[in-house]
C-alpha cells in the first residue's frame, strides 16, 4: 500500500501525518515549531517528524505558513511568526533530508485541498475557504485546482477593504483591511478595549457572548459583518459553488456566524444567493491532509 507524510507547517506548532492513498490517516504527530532557532532547525523538525511516523513514505506534501512558489518549492515570503522564513529553498531541503520527493504549498491551500478531497467540499469542482484565526488567509479551487495568482500571492482575504474598518491599522502596514477588525488578535484587543472585565483568549470571549455579555456580543458581531461583507464581494468576483470558513475564529458560535452569514447575504449579487456559507469538516487535519494529496500528485 502507498504511504505518503502530509506535512502542516505554523508559526507555533507543526504537525506531520502517516496517509495512504484513499486518505486514510493511520498516524499522526505535532511538535511545537522551532521558529525561534531558524529556518533549519523548521526544516530539521519537519524531517524528524516524519522519521518518527513509523513506516516508509513514498513521497511528502507540505503545507506552510507563508507565501509559497510551490513550482519552486520556495518561501517567497513570511511574517515574522517564523523569522527568516523568507527565501527557504523547503522542497529542495526536505528532499535532501529524506531522499523522497516532496511538494509544497501555502498551509491554506492545502487546508482547502483536504477539504476538498475528503470534507466538506467533497465533490465540489469551484470552492473557496477561508481561514480565520490569527491572520485571515483564503484559498480559492478553480476545477478543482489551487488558483495561487502570477505571484503565488492569491489569497490574501484578509486584506479586502471593508468599511467598517476604515481608518484601522492593519499588520500589513495598510489600514481599512478586514483583518484588521475581523482577525481573531483584532476581536480580543477591541474586546478589551470596551469590556472593564480582563479576557485572556477569544475563547473566553465567545463564552461572554454566548451568555449575553453585551460587549462580547457587539464585538464579535462587529468582525463578523466585516468578515461578511469582504467575503460577499469576494464571491461577486470569483462565483463559487461553496464557502468554507474555518480556523478558531469560527469556534465563536451564532453569536458570531449569524451575522457573518446576514453580512454575506446582503453583499452578494442576486444570482449568487444560493452559494452555500458554512464551516469546514476535518477541522485540525484538513491542512496534513491536503498536503498528503499534494505528495499522492507527485506519484502520478
Amino acid at each position: 500500500m502507498t504511504l505518503v507524510a502530509g506535512i502542516d507547517i505554523g508559526g507555533t506548532k507543526t504537525a506531520a501525518g502517516l496517509v495512504d492513498a484513499n486518505g486514510t490517516l493511520q498516524h499522526r504527530h505535532t511538535v511545537p515549531t522551532p521558529a525561534a532557532d531558524g529556518p533549519a532547525a523548521v526544516v530539521a523538525a519537519a524531517a524528524r517528524l516524519v522519521r518518527d511516523l513509523g513506516a516508509p513514505v513514498a513521497a511528502v506534501g507540505v503545507g506552510s505558513a507563508g507565501v509559497v512558489d510551490p513550482v519552486a518549492g520556495r518561501i517567497v515570503s513570511a511574517t515574522d511568526a517564523l523569522p527568516g522564513w523568507a527565501g527557504t529553498e523547503l522542497r529542495q531541503d526536505l528532499e535532501q533530508a529524506l531522499g523522497v520527493p516532496v511538494a509544497v504549498d501555502n498551509d491554506v491551500h492545502a487546508h482547502a485541498l483536504g477539504e476538498a478531497w475528503l470534507g466538506a467540499a467533497a465533490g465540489r469542482r469551484h470552492v473557496l475557504l477561508v481561514a480565520v484565526g490569527t491572520g485571515i488567509g483564503a484559498s480559492q479551487l478553480v476545477d478543482g485546482h489551487v488558483h495561487h495568482g502570477a505571484r503565488s500571492v492569491a489569497g490574501h482575504a484578509g486584506h479586502v477593504p471593508v468599511p467598517s474598518a476604515a481608518g484601522v491599522s492593519c499588520t500589513c502596514g495598510g489600514s481599512g483591511h478586514a483583518e484588521a477588525v475581523a482577525s481573531g488578535p483584532a476581536l480580543l484587543a477591541e474586546y478589551l478595549r470596551y469590556s472593564e472585565a480582563p479576557a485572556g483568549s477569544l475563547a473566553e470571549v465567545s463564552t461572554r457572548a454566548g451568555v449575553g455579555d453585551r460587549a462580547a456580543r457587539y464585538v464579535l458581531g462587529r468582525g463578523a459583518r466585516a468578515l461578511g461583507e469582504a467575503l460577499g464581494g469576494i464571491v461577486n468576483m470569483t462565483d463559487p459553488e461553496l464557502v468554507l470558513v474555518s480556523g478558531g475564529v469560527s469556534n465563536c458560535g451564532p453569536e458570531w456566524w449569524e451575522p457573518l452569514r446576514a453580512a454575506f447575504a446582503a453583499e452578494v449579487l442576486p444570482p449568487l444567493k444560493d452559494v452555500e456559507l458554512r464551516t469546514g469538516a476535518l477541522g485540525g487535519d484538513a491542512a496534513v491532509l491536503g498536503a498528503a494529496r499534494l505528495a499522492l500528485e507527485v506519484l502520478r
